[in-house]
């Protein structure tokens, strides 16, 4: 099982087919209904009376809101649902709870209204309006609550996804048009979904708490995607024998920074050395760099004299796209050196089919990091179309290029071409910054020269740009205003404390025979 798998609708629909099959009616909602309850009491802890407004739907999402609202209720909150449907034609469950609901007379259940939503001092607001049945956008008049509940200033919890939110893709359903709750909290039901953790899911799932209603660990499906985490990558993380020299971590060969970009792959080359390599190269397609003052060991070369028969190479920081950037490029892929794929070396293979053909072919480990633009042209689509299926658009690329494939943004998506994916949870918009992807870039290509297996390079590559954007963020510095640069020892630490926490303390103590 994986450590912590992502479940698409249909996978989540057959588990919980399967789990109602072998229990009585209404037990999952009712054990959904006090779950969120317990979630949100624990949010309300600080309020002596808290007076709770739950939106209601005309489906199951809805009775999992009623059902809620008894149990908050008997907490003594002062509690009001807010119900947008037709009683009629609810669910049977949902129309039970709906009508225990209406017998419980400390429950105010009232007429759907957004003026209403704005006029109350709410501790506390429950989206339970669609779940994850929905799948077209949301139109008038649910789309004025909506509108209401994202104005207030409380802490707003979603019932197993964030209305509006495709829960597969993360994407908002009706795209521009379309509108979906910014939730603080999400409870999730049976299984977590992709979409809480990627695209446009962050900003409206909020914090993520699963809960599996006590469903049978047997009944739950082989999932082929996954959040990342330490898990998928720990097993590389070894510390450093004390009889070891610099050729023992690797060679990374940074091949960019032509005249105007040098920039691009000088921060590569920087974080390639902060994160482990032994000997970092900057290849540039110009004259070459005389020195980095700043990080003299890097060792600056003429990439038209540079060999490409050892070590790691990652190409595009700053390359260029002219026909001597080309050229090289060619070279690189046609080496059998592990090689990373990013920024202009990934424009140029998508200018040219002899390069994507040379890249399909090609046997040694190969990443690839684009962001969605990036990706759309390797794709031959739309940064639109890739955002509205980050997942899909990522396992395309991983298998297209035959390549571990990066797609870049919030959530950022690791897929290999056997199509198993893993979306990333660390980071924030700090890293919305110049030079964020060439750095990352960098730290991946330092993992591989250290004998890191790509899938896992990717991964705590990623994981350990995030995990260091989050910790200046903690720690005051950004997100506003922070620079990639300041990224690079950030990263180091994180990854040396990564290593501390999973070795045993060395021991060097010399006693005497006694």
């Amino acid at each position: 099982m994986n450590p912590h798998p992502l479940y698409t609708v249909a996978e989540l629909r057959q588990i919980e087919g399967l789990a109602q099959s072998a229990l009585p009616p209404r037990t999952l909602m009712q054990r959904a209904g006090r779950a969120a309850a317990d979630h949100a009491l624990h949010l309300l802890s600080t309020h002596p009376s808290p007076a709770v407004l739950l939106l209601a739907g005309p489906g199951n999402n809805g009775g999992d809101a009623f059902e809620m609202a008894a149990h908050l209720a008997e907490a003594g909150c002062e509690v009001s649902v807010m119900f947008a449907g037709e009683a009629a034609a609810l669910p049977d469950d949902a129309a039970q709870a709906f009508r225990q609901a209406g017998r419980d007379g400390s429950i105010h259940i009232i007429a759907p209204n957004a003026e209403t939503i704005a006029a109350s001092d709410w501790a506390l607001a429950v989206d339970g309006l669609f779940g994850i049945g929905l799948s077209r956008a949301i139109q008038a008049p649910a789309r004025a609550l909506i509108e209401a509940v994202n104005a207030l200033h409380c802490p707003v919890l979603a019932l197993d996804v964030p209305s509006g939110l495709q829960a597969d893709t993360g994407a908002v359903i009706g795209g521009k048009e379309g509108i979906a709750v910014r939730a603080t909290h999400t409870i999730t039901f049976i299984g977590d979904k992709p979409g809480l953790h990627t695209g446009e899911g962050r900003d409206h799932a909020g914090e993520v708490l699963v809960d599996e209603l006590m469903i049978d660990r047997a009944l739950f499906c082989p999932s082929r995607l996954e959040l990342n985490g330490i898990a998928l990558f720990g097993a590389a993380l070894k510390p450093r024998l004390q009889n070891s020299h610099k050729g023992s971590y690797g060679d990374v060969i940074v091949l960019g920074g032509a005249g105007g970009t040098v920039g691009a792959a000088i921060l590569a080359a920087r974080a390639a050395a902060k994160c482990g390599a032994g000997r970092v190269f900057v290849a540039s397609p110009d004259a070459a760099l005389a020195y980095d003052d700043a990080q003299p060991e890097l060792m600056c070369r003429d990439a038209r004299q540079m060999d490409f028969d050892k070590g790691v190479i990652a190409a595009g920081p700053g390359l260029g796209i002219s026909r001597e950037a080309h050229d090289l490029l060619n070279r690189a892929i046609a080496s059998s050196l592990p090689l990373l794929l990013d920024a202009d070396a990934l424009n140029l293979i998508a200018a040219e089919s002899r390069l994507q053909h040379k890249l399909q072919t090609r046997r040694a480990p190969t990443v690839m990091t684009p962001h969605p633009l990036e990706a759309a042209r390797l794709l031959g689509a739309s940064a639109s179309d890739v955002q509205a299926d980050r997942i899909a658009a990522a396992r395309l690329l991983a298998s297209r290029f035959n390549a571990t494939a990066v797609l870049k943004g919030s959530g950022t998506v690791i897929a290999q071409a056997d199509a198993h994916a893993v979306i990333n949870p660390t980071g924030n918009p700090a890293l919305a910054t110049a030079g964020s992807g060439d750095v990352l870039s960098g730290v991946c290509a330092a993992l591989l020269a250290q004998g890191w297996p790509a899938d896992a390079a990717a991964c705590g590559a990623v994981w350990l740009h995030g995990r260091a954007a989050d910790d200046l963020v903690n720690a005051g510095i950004g997100p506003i205003g922070l620079t990639a640069g300041e990224l690079i020892p950030a990263i180091r630490a994180a990854l040396n404390r990564l290593i501390r926490q999973r070795t045993p303390p060395l021991r060097r103590d010399v006693r005497p025979l006694s």
